[in-house]
């Protein structure tokens, strides 16, 4: 029997040590210590010396526990487009921050050591514990492969950041933007403090309707209003509310001047209700009437009505006038509207309009939830328990005349997910509109609201639809309340007179003494200063030092100036917008990115930044956000740690980030397809160059054959392809593009054609030269392709092939004298190929041929 004859020894077999398996979990690790201890940040920086900046700002995640994979998504494509902008030729920069000060830091000290802590211990204690989390964070960063200035990261808690934040709010009000006011906010019981617009979301609640009866207190008046002698009845103004609680602090009553009201006469006495509402609330109340007269709504303006519960108890005792209010429609419940100005801002605004004197204002809900003990019937008790009873009273004292039980849309605070109030607090603000601020020395051009609205509209949006929603936001936002009573935070370093709750004199120039003492010190140091050693005994006498910190929204939207220009300098645009990107989920419309713009234009009349850039949240594949509670989460240290993150990464890039990015393992596992693919593809091209130097092998371009002139024209055209959505940070086109033209561009067409060549001419004949001179660029470009989101196996390649430390301190690839007339020539030629390949296939499928080596084509074509 004879031996097979080996033919090996005569062929060009590719060789590498680029592995087919990337065995990424335990090479990644590896690969990103070295880039520590490289130093390659560094060498980034320096490579990009004198070349334009591109400066994408980072939004500071919490600094407190895990990441989850919405920190990683959001990480990687930061990272991804600073990458891609490196190679594009700028110096980009990334500086990452945390955000530090806040109320899940401190209450997490409160649950360690107690309440009692005095308060420059309490904030040593956080800022401690902020440093541990941040610890932890970074290492999953740097993990991710994320590249930046870890050795020097931002943190809004360093001195420096602290003290820079009370030099920015010293500029905004001296744009005229600050003040303080009795006003109704954001109020959770939970934090104990007011609460910003952005620090508030809506969830459903069920909560209580009631429809309650305030007896005429004037029923002559009322009678003239409505063009009658007297009144044959007691008569009662019916309201409709959701908030029982709120009763016991009314003070007024709110009609619209224009609607028309109706007296009805009923078995419980005469009704005012709205007159095209008097059906609908005769048969809530399960009674039957007819209607004695009409009137509108500005006839009986000032007309006053007991209290609902004066005749229970001597301490409700007051009464309540109709005030004219646009808010009360008839849109539902019964036209009229029960106002407690400490309670709501329109009731508020109303009260006040009518002249209603400030400490008039009854404010008997305590910042913990529940009533003052001396409000009568239901003092000491948590307000949502109380409405049971308030309800009880109401319908044993004659004056409930309907309840029900409803589901609706209610706010809660974003941090403990529980159901908030606004309630009357004496807080200082940044105005949006007109107004006199403490203090102004430079008024601003503008209100606080045009300036941010003009600047939205010079703001480049990644999608286009957030403008829209950031301008609506702006545009209908109150004033922002700035002021919190906690611990952990930039304190608002103000002494305020005990008697007239003036500010101190001095202010301004105590503000720069704060600043000074902090930037050495940090906030401890101010907290531990007595007012004695500041404003001297005797003022101490007179102005109390105020404890309320600064909402951690300023800390981080002051970062433009506080880091960019502060403790980071240098690291953004000496002119105009300190940023050209910022990005974050597209919940910060109403946080970072709104914070961040409110502080520029206060500032500096503009926005600071020229872009952003929203992306979804990660959701399952059934499209539920990820969470703990639903057991649906992916943690990217467990997929780090089985699949590698470079997949991770992949999975990022492949998604279309504007909407929600979806994720499980079966999606995972099609992403790691994905990668074995590419990476095979990038294999091949290593195995077959590896014998080839550029500098003593490389092919003239006029001596290449034609089909690697057209590899090289096809290339430098997919690369223009592909800048074209990088530009625009679009990231899933180009994932989805390379794939295919690593399977049908090369793999299907010009990599199986050149096999021939590569593997049997001689090793340094023309043939072979020429085709590896095309795969040699080919593989240089497609390195950098790939390298934003695929960086560790682009760093893995880039060591066989690459003559710098690093592929990032490279550039896109030149491509010289690309042929572009070959592109339509080939493509034609393409077509008739597979066309050609289906007929040998169908010849092949009878046996006429074994391979297509043996069969003979002929190709005719007319004339023409």
């Amino acid at each position: 029997m004879t031996e097979k004859a080996d033919y090996r020894s005569t062929l060009n077999l590719p060789e590498t040590p680029f592995p087919m398996r990337g065995d990424l979990p335990k090479r990644e690790p590896v690969w990103a210590k070295e880039w520590d201890e490289q130093g390659i940040y560094k060498q980034l920086r320096d490579a990009r010396r004198d070349a334009p900046k591109f400066i994408l700002h980072d939004g500071p995640p919490y600094a407190n526990g895990q990441i989850h994979m919405g920190h990683a998504v959001n990480k990687i494509l930061k990272d991804m487009i600073v990458k891609e902008r490196q190679l594009e030729g700028f110096d980009a920069r990334y500086i990452p921050g945390w955000d530090c000060h806040g109320l899940p830091i401190e209450n997490a000290i409160e649950k360690k050591y107690g309440r009692n802590l005095p308060r420059d211990e309490m904030q040593a204690r956080s800022r401690a514990f902020a440093t541990e989390q941040i610890a932890l964070q970074m290492g999953d960063f740097k993990r991710l492969g994320v590249l930046g200035e870890w050795d020097h990261p931002y943190r809004t808690m360093d001195f420096k950041n602290e003290a820079d934040e009370i030099r920015a709010f010293k500029r905004v009000i001296e744009r005229g933007f600050v003040y303080r006011g009795l006003k109704p906010v954001y109020w959770c019981f939970d934090c104990g403090s007011s609460l910003a617009e952005f620090e508030i979301e809506y969830a459903d609640k069920k909560s209580q309707t009631l429809d309650v009866g305030f007896l005429c207190a004037e029923p002559d008046r009322l009678a003239r209003a409505f063009g009658l002698d007297a009144l044959a009845k007691p008569a009662f103004a019916v309201i409709w509310t959701t908030t029982a609680w709120t009763i016991p602090a009314n003070q007024a009553l709110n009609l619209n001047p224009e609607l028309e009201y109706a007296l009805v006469d009923t078995e419980r006495g005469l009704l005012l209700l709205a007159a095209s509402l008097v059906e609908s609330c005769l048969e809530r109340y399960q009674l039957t009437g007819s209607v004695v007269a009409t009137a509108q709504g500005k006839a009986l303006a000032g007309i006053e009505f007991h209290h609902p519960l004066a005749h229970v108890d001597a301490g409700y005792d007051r009464r309540a006038p109709i005030y004219l209010a646009d808010y009360a429609t008839a849109d539902d419940g019964t036209g009229l509207v029960h106002s407690s100005p400490a309670y709501g801002v329109e009731d508020f605004n109303s009260c006040v309009s009518h002249g209603m004197a400030l400490d008039a204002i009854l404010n008997p809900v305590q910042g913990n939830g529940q009533y003052a003990d001396e409000l009568p019937l239901f003092g000491g008790m948590n307000i949502w328990k109380a409405c049971a009873r308030i309800i009880e009273v109401l319908q044993q004292s004659d004056r409930l005349f309907a309840t029900t039980h409803i589901s609706h849309s209610y706010p809660h605070c974003w941090r403990h997910k529980t159901p908030v109030i606004y309630r009357a607090a004496a807080q200082w603000f940044i105005r949006m509109d007109e107004g006199v601020g403490v203090f102004t020395k430079d008024k601003a051009p503008k209100t606080l609201r045009q300036l941010a609205l003009d600047a939205i509209e010079q703001t480049a949006f990644y999608p286009e639809n957030g403008r829209t929603r950031l301008r609506d936001m702006i545009a209908g936002r109150p004033d922002w309340c700035i002021s919190r009573q906690r611990s952990w935070g930039v304190p608002l370093p103000f002494f305020i007179h005990r008697d007239s709750g003036e500010l101190h004199p001095r202010t301004m120039e105590i503000l720069d003494q704060a600043a000074d003492m902090i930037e050495h010190g940090g906030i401890e140091a101010w907290s531990k200063a007595s007012a004695e050693s500041i404003i001297g005994e005797e003022d101490a006498r007179l102005y109390a030092k105020s404890n309320d910190i600064l909402e951690v929204w300023f800390d981080s939207g002051t970062t433009h100036t506080t880091v960019l220009k502060g403790s980071h300098a240098g690291n953004g645009h000496a002119s105009g917008p300190e940023a050209d990107l910022y990005l974050e989920g597209h919940d910060q419309h109403r946080g970072w990115f709104h914070s961040s713009l409110l502080t520029a234009c206060a500032m500096y009349d503009r926005a600071p930044y020229r872009g952003l850039l929203t992306h979804g949240f990660t959701v399952d594949s059934q499209g539920r956000k990820m969470s703990k509670s639903l057991g649906n989460g992916i943690e990217p240290q467990k997929v780090s740690s089985t699949l590698g993150a470079e997949i991770i990464r992949l999975w990022v890039a492949a998604s279309d980030y504007s909407g929600d990015i979806a994720g499980d393992d079966k999606i995972l596992a099609r992403v790691v397809d994905a990668y074995r693919r590419i990476r095979n593809t990038l294999r091949f091209l290593l195995a077959n160059t590896s014998d080839f130097d550029p500098k003593t092998d490389a092919v003239p371009a006029d001596q290449l054959f034609e089909i690697d002139r057209w590899a090289l024209a096809r290339s430098a055209e997919f690369q223009a392809e592909i800048l074209k959505h990088y530009e625009v940070y679009e990231f899933h086109p180009v994932v989805a593009k390379l794939q295919v033209f690593c399977s049908e561009d090369l793999g299907a067409f010009y990599l199986d054609v050149l096999k021939d060549r590569l593997y049997t001419t001689a090793p340094k004949s023309l043939a072979r030269r020429s085709a590896q001179t095309a795969l040699w660029q080919i593989t240089q470009a497609m390195l950098r392709w790939m390298a934003p989101f695929l960086s560790f196996t682009a760093e893995e390649a880039w060591k066989l092939v690459g003559h710098s430390e690093s592929i990032f301190t490279e550039t896109y690839w030149n491509f010289d004298g690309e042929d572009v007339a070959l592109l339509p020539k080939w493509a034609r030629l393409r077509e008739i190929r597979e066309l050609a390949n289906k007929e040998i296939e169908a010849v092949r499928g009878t046996g006429a041929v074994g391979s297509s080596l043996q069969a003979n084509l002929a190709i005719g074509a007319p004339p023409e």
